[in-house]
């Protein structure tokens, strides 16, 4: 039985991941699709992440579409509050503001296996789709702290990525517990306003210097009226990387003197902004870079070598409603808790980012969880079809962020596009390819620093319960982008039929 769903295509997310999907369906003439996201406007994890002293921590060269470069920013590494007004721009130039469905949170998602579409229900009712397409980034869900006492704290509390911005630190004791990606950005803002501010280290992070200036007027003047500049800029910045994910990381049996050369720069940074030797070797990571990810900044060793701030690597055993509780029985007395913590991934109920019930009645992220992640190209699995996750299992690389997404916007709708012209009504991966590249990426991550001993002590969003590494991808960035256009279209299983666009 066919019936007429409320819209052919169905995105989950207005950020750039989203926001891309929308951009290539617009492209392959596809205009009966709505984007469907919780928040009052597009820019994902730019929306949502606004505290002290957040940008993006990668060359903004290399932080934008490959066919819509950003001449206007104004540093090395763009502020937050530019990439934001960026997904802005984007979605306002490719006409995408009229697909957006805003404010409406997805609470889950049910194939209809006799009309061959989605159910997708969310805070506002039910949506159909035929084709389903989660565009949700990975780092979505604030993760707090399992830590007993939490909830009793009598003091402020907030998350790194849910900032209230009406929260005043001057004169405060502030905590902050997380030394992240995000922890490493905020630390040093918050010292400069609080009174006393203590740092609670569970595991210490690689760090390169900055190279962070602002970018002068006449240089954006350059990249506006000469594209292929900034073009240049882009793909010289994103070899670099590239070079160091692909051949320190995931060729590392084969070059492990790149990553000892790696670390031997971070060190180096470290030395020159740490003189304290004791000091110095609690800052040291005690597992390989490449484990968990590393970030760039200038400010944030010297933020402990101010006197009204503390590191404390003694782990943490309770808080109280005045504050935390070391396990050597030490109280320290705060006024405001900041959990720079990270986000939920690799679990059910992140990954994917709600509950997806498809063939059989199998829902995705418990079956992920009981029989390990595996991913088709980084986007799709056979239990559901008419849908494609971007952002989940083997879908990573060293590559630009942008490149990645781009990848799994145009593998995704490249599929949507070869059902509309086969006249199939369902279009699912088959078994066969969807395990033998399950098995190539198990394969591949053998000879990646991630499977040597050291990343066990890392506490790595990059792993699973199992001990996998699914987060990432062990190829370049270039092969994925060269894939996703070339995937063979007859790795997946059509249902003709006649679709009601």
């Amino acid at each position: 039985m066919s019936m007429r769903p409320d819209h052919e295509v169905l995105v989950v997310g207005a950020g750039f991941s989203g926001l891309c999907v929308g951009i290539e369906l617009r492209r392959k003439g596809v205009r009966d699709f709505v984007i469907v996201d919780a928040a009052p406007d597009v820019g994902g994890v730019w929306r949502h992440n606004t505290y002290p002293g957040v940008a993006v921590d990668v060359p903004s060269a290399t932080y934008s579409y490959s066919f819509e470069p950003n001449p206007g920013w104004t540093r090395a590494f763009a502020p937050g509050a530019e990439v934001r007004a960026y997904a802005e721009h984007c979605a306002g130039k490719y006409r995408l503001r009229p697909h957006l469905r805003l404010n409406t949170r997805v609470e889950a998602a049910d194939f209809d296996e006799g009309a061959d579409l989605w159910r997708v229900r969310t805070d506002g009712g039910e949506i159909t789709a035929r084709f389903l397409v989660s565009a949700v980034g990975p780092l979505d869900q604030p993760k707090n702290p399992a830590i007993a006492g939490l909830d009793s704290f009598a003091g402020a509390v907030v998350h790194t990525a849910r900032w209230d911005h009406g929260l005043d630190l001057a004169g405060k004791r502030v905590a902050v517990i997380g030394t992240g990606a995000s922890g490493l950005q905020v630390i040093p803002e918050i010292a400069e306003r609080a009174a006393h501010l203590d740092v609670y280290q569970r595991t210490p992070i690689w760090v390169f210097p900055k190279i962070d200036f602002a970018v002068p007027r006449a240089v954006r003047l350059l990249f506006r009226v000469a594209p292929p500049v900034q073009h240049l800029v882009r793909y010289v910045t994103a070899a670099v990387s590239e070079a160091i994910m692909v051949l320190g990381i995931v060729h590392y049996k084969k070059a492990p003197f790149l990553v000892r050369a790696v670390e031997a720069i971070c060190r180096a940074h470290l030395r020159r902004q740490v003189p304290d030797r004791a000091l110095r070797r609690r800052l040291t990571p005690k597992y390989a870079f490449g484990c968990k990810r590393p970030s760039f900044s200038n400010r944030y060793y010297p933020a402990f070598m101010r006197d009204d701030v503390e590191l404390v690597t003694e782990g943490i055993e309770r808080i109280t409603p005045a504050g935390i509780v070391t396990r050597d029985g030490r109280e320290r007395a705060i006024d405001v808790l900041v959990l720079a913590t990270g986000f939920r991934t690799l679990e059910i109920g992140a990954m994917p980012p709600f509950p997806v019930t498809g063939l059989g009645g199998v829902e995705l992220g418990a079956h992920w969880d009981a029989h390990r992640y595996a991913n088709y190209e980084g986007v799709a699995v056979p239990q559901a079809p008419n849908f494609w996750l971007l952002n989940g299992p083997y879908s990573v690389t060293g590559a630009s962020w942008f490149s990645i997404l781009e990848a799994g916007a145009t593998h995704a709708v490249r599929c949507i596009a070869e059902a509309r012209r086969r006249g199939a009504r369902r279009i699912a991966v088959k078994q066969g390819p969807h395990d033998a590249f399950t098995a190539d990426m198990r394969r591949r991550m053998k000879g990646t620093i991630l499977a040597q001993p050291s990343c066990a002590s890392a506490n790595s969003y990059y792993f699973d319960r199992h001990g996998d590494s699914p987060y990432v991808r062990p190829q370049s960035g270039l092969y994925v982008w060269r894939r996703s256009r070339t995937f063979d279209l007859d790795d997946y299983a059509y249902t003709s039929g006649t679709v009601l666009h």
